[in-house]
């Protein structure tokens, strides 16, 4: 945003939005215009730790987040490979408290745990629980088909293979009660809290769509909670600043269903506000970016009390290779012992054994856009090696790795033709030892397997 923009987005500040702050814990109305002012702008990354990706010296940590970082600069994170690789998601720094709700209230004892992110897209908190939750089972769910999408290829991107992407209405997961162990709604908002980073949506913001959004987001958790089960974590969260989608949605949960707002033991350097709504004293944790350095933010915990049993569930049988297939599979990659294979459509696939069944359970109830890692498909006597494959954390030192320099990788993630003399069939491009996708070398040419959707358009 340039300089001549910053006043005209301090006076286009909602005033209903400014006067109903008034009396919020936390709120300043003169340092909250000013923020909004100053066109300051705050970019900060999480790092995939499952790929060993590094950060530079001048990037400092996150305190509430173990692999967040603030950047001293924006990058062009088109032009980075290390971005396609999935090194890295860019995050919005106050998101990531998440990670430090979840250490409190879940703790290290993540095992087998189940874990549903309702509203998921574009993926930000899907891959924070993915690695989160590394020996659980991660359910990112979005009710829009687009963005549906876009979540599929930034979990993807991450490589974790215990994340199931549906694209399912909230209604849609009402058979599988008492299923989950851990529920995070990242709930549709007004948007008030990403005005800095997007001041179009101040044009969008308006009490009524405040008011629609209250009822959106109460419905939403009244859809779900069914499938939390007694004893779990329902995280609730949004981008916005009024007190309607925050403490008052708390009061209306807490009268409607049985829960218990948990508390979060807060560092007073990190500037994070504990407030507490007017009827039910439920907790909650606001940020505002002129007292931490990310955007505005809202989160609240609770741990459910009622809920019985799990009930009977019906599962579906998954397609399974044929044994011509699995041996063509395991000549072609050595699967790890702990997974099993299946088959969507004509892609062959690898999931942990331990949530085979679940998943079975889950294609019975949901509609599964991607799970697991797409190892590739059968073509004759051929096997093409599918982008899963290659973005994934499965163990692929067998394959020929083909190093690229940085103008090399952005030629390869622009889908362009090159060649670099390597050994004939698949080899794995590498940018910095991360890997950015599959290509053939014949003897006279290099054919580039990148994703045609994902490549990079910008000269």
């Amino acid at each position: 945003m340039g300089k001549k923009a910053r006043p005209y987005l301090r006076s286009m500040l909602p005033p209903l939005l400014v006067r109903s702050l008034q009396g919020v814990k936390g709120f300043d109305q003169s340092l909250f215009e000013a923020v909004h002012q100053s066109g300051e702008q705050v970019t900060s990354i999480r790092v995939n730790a499952a790929k060993h990706a590094t950060v530079s010296e001048e990037a400092l940590p996150i305190p509430w987040c173990k692999y967040g970082y603030y950047l001293p600069k924006r990058p062009s994170f088109t032009f980075d490979p290390v971005f396609h690789a999935g090194g890295y998601y860019v995050q919005e720094a106050s998101s990531m408290f998440l990670w430090e709700a979840l250490n409190q209230t879940v703790g290290n004892n993540t095992s087998g745990l189940k874990v549903l992110d309702l509203c998921a897209a574009p993926g930000g908190k899907s891959t924070l629980l993915a690695s989160y939750f590394s020996d659980g089972l991660v359910v990112s769910n979005e009710v829009i088909k687009a963005r549906a999408s876009i979540l599929v290829e930034n979990i993807t991107k991450w490589g974790s293979s215990n994340v199931v992407v549906t694209n399912n209405d909230p209604a849609h997961f009402k058979s599988l009660t008492n299923y989950f162990d851990v529920i995070v709604i990242d709930a549709p908002c007004s948007g008030s809290g990403l005005f800095r980073k997007d001041p179009t949506a101040v044009e969008e913001w308006s009490e009524n769509n405040v008011r629609l959004c209250s009822l959106r987001q109460e419905r939403i958790v009244a859809d779900i909670l069914p499938c939390l089960k007694q004893g779990g974590i329902l995280l609730y969260s949004t981008c916005s600043y009024s007190k309607e989608e925050d403490e008052d949605v708390l009061d209306k949960l807490m009268n409607s269903h049985e829960l218990t707002s948990t508390r979060i033991r807060l560092v007073d350097s990190w500037g994070i506000v504990e407030s507490q709504s007017n009827e039910r004293g439920a907790y909650g944790y606001r940020f505002y970016p002129y007292l931490t350095k990310g955007e505005g933010f809202f989160l609240a915990a609770f741990t459910k009390q009622d809920g019985g049993e799990a009930a009977y569930y019906q599962e579906q049988k998954l397609p399974l290779p044929n044994k011509v297939e699995v041996e063509s599979i395991n000549n072609f990659i050595p699967i790890p012992p702990n997974y099993s294979l299946f088959k969507q459509g004509e892609g062959i696939k690898a999931i942990s054994s331990v949530f085979y069944t679940a998943l079975q359970l889950l294609a019975k109830q949901l509609y599964i856009k991607k799970a697991g890692i797409e190892l590739g498909t059968i073509k004759g006597k051929d096997i093409i090696p599918h982008h899963e494959l290659a973005m994934s954390c499965l163990p692929l030192n067998h394959f020929n790795k083909l190093e690229l320099n940085e103008l090399q990788s952005l030629q390869y993630l622009r889908r362009q033709d090159l060649f670099i003399a390597s050994k004939t069939g698949w080899n794995l491009t590498t940018y910095c030892g991360l890997p950015l996708g599959w290509a053939k070398v014949l003897p006279n040419r290099m054919n580039n397997y990148y994703p045609q959707a994902w490549r990079i358009l910008k000269d």
